[in-house]
Order: C-alpha cells, then structure tokens, then sequence
C-alpha cells in the first residue's frame, strides 16, 4: 500500500470531498473504461475538472517526490491533480535544472502507466516539453517516443511539440506527424490533426505544404483536424484529395 506524506493525504481528502457519483458514472462512459477500451479500469470518483485544478492551486508546493506518490493512486482525478501541479511547477520555474527533473518525472509516470488517459497528457505534456529545446538529442527522444507501442508515449511524444509550436518550432510537428501518419489510433490522428492546426495558424505555408504531399494518404480525422481553420475552398480541395483515394 502506498504511503502519503502529510501533505498529499491532505490534498487527497479534500479532492475526495468533491466525489459525486452521477458525476462519476457520466466521466467513466466518457473516457473509454469499459472492457477493450482505452481506458479499462481507470476509477473514477465524479470530481469535475475545475475543481481538480482548483484544489491543486493550494498545493502548488508539493514536492516532486509527493506529485510521484499523488500519481500512484487509482483515482483518476487525484493523478490528473499530480500532473497539473507538476505543469504548473514547470510553467512557473526559471531554473534548467528544475525544469529538467519535472520533465523526467513526467516521462517517468508515462513509461509506469500512471499517465493513462489523454487528459492526463493533454494537461501536462504541452507545457513540460519545453524543455526539449534545452536536450540536445530531441528529436531522438521524441522518434523513440512516437515509435513507442505505450499510447500514451506515443500521444506525449506530440503533444510535447505543442510547446516547440508556441516558439515557432515546427519541424518537429511535422517529422512526428510524418512518422505517425501510419498509427492506427483515433486519439493519435486528432492529437497530430490538431498540433498540424497549430502549426498552420502560425504558419499556413507550412500546413500547405505537409497537406500537399500528404492529405490524400493521412488518417481522415488527422485530416480533419489539420484543416479547420482553413479557408472552405482549401478544405474542400483536401478533402477532394483524401476522397479520390477513398
């Protein structure tokens, strides 16, 4: 059984006194936990995600050895807490050093499993993988992440250029969703539809270019995604390029 330090119990007990069980039922349908699905098993206790984030504010502190122990419990809520403390405590950090141990924790609690849904990516790996401009061997790091049979590493891998996207780092974006056009996973082609979205509101040219090449062999949810923002006539020039080959 794991063991709480006092401030985690703490953080722990107030999460749970948000608990509703209609809030539960609607959640577990939501993200996938039933037999087969992606999310089999996860547990759930009904506590809504502003909540969670608010709860987490007056524990912005914890250590990172604490956010490790919060992210071992079943509750999905009290995991999805530990990670949004960790993206708050790196978004705030000014240090290289601190930014480097959170990102390691967080692929830590990826590689273990306790990072298990996409929300749980979703609220953290955009913002920690700012670090990746301070490894030299980045886009190693994410190739062997997006070639990773782990979903979640796989989903991690993308979402972490989200950060590279905010300093008009593309070339990352586009090497993974290159790698990636062939993934089987809808939640892999919305994650990479929409890191393409992002690229092409900074700069459509590049968008044009990847679609251009690769609109009319890309998953069509990839596609989706990638397009919206997109003029209707260039959407439906895409579109007609995916359909040809349908």
């Amino acid at each position: 059984m794991t063991s709480f330090s006092p401030q985690v119990l703490s953080l722990i007990e107030e999460i749970q006194s948000h608990a509703d069980s209609v809030v539960a039922e609607h959640t577990q349908r939501y993200f996938k936990t039933g037999p087969g699905e992606y999310g089999e098993g996860d547990v759930f206790i009904g506590v809504r995600v502003p909540v969670v984030r608010a709860v987490g504010k007056n524990f912005r502190d914890l250590s990172p050895a604490e956010i490790v122990e919060l992210a071992q419990s079943p509750i999905h809520e009290l995991r999805l807490c530990a990670v949004q403390v960790l993206a708050g405590q790196f978004k705030r950090s000014k240090s290289l050093v601190q930014q480097g141990e959170l990102f390691d924790v967080y692929l830590a609690l990826v590689a273990q499993g306790r990072v298990n849904n996409w929300d749980l990516v979703d609220s953290c790996a955009p913002y920690v993988g700012g670090y990746l401009t301070s490894i030299d061997n980045s886009m190693e790091l994410l190739t062997e992440l997006a070639s990773s049979a782990n979903l979640w590493e796989r989903r991690s891998a993308v979402m972490f250029t989200a950060a590279l996207i905010r300093q008009g780092i593309f070339d990352p974006t586009v090497r993974l969703c290159e790698i990636l056009l062939s993934d089987t996973h809808d939640l892999i082609h919305k994650a990479t539809g929409w890191m393409l979205r992002e690229v092409g509101i900074r700069d459509v040219a590049v968008l044009r270019g990847f679609l251009d090449k690769y609109a009319a062999t890309m998953p069509r949810t990839m596609l989706r995604y990638a397009i919206e923002k997109l003029s209707e006539p260039e959407r439906k020039q895409y579109l007609g390029m995916k359909s040809l080959l349908a």
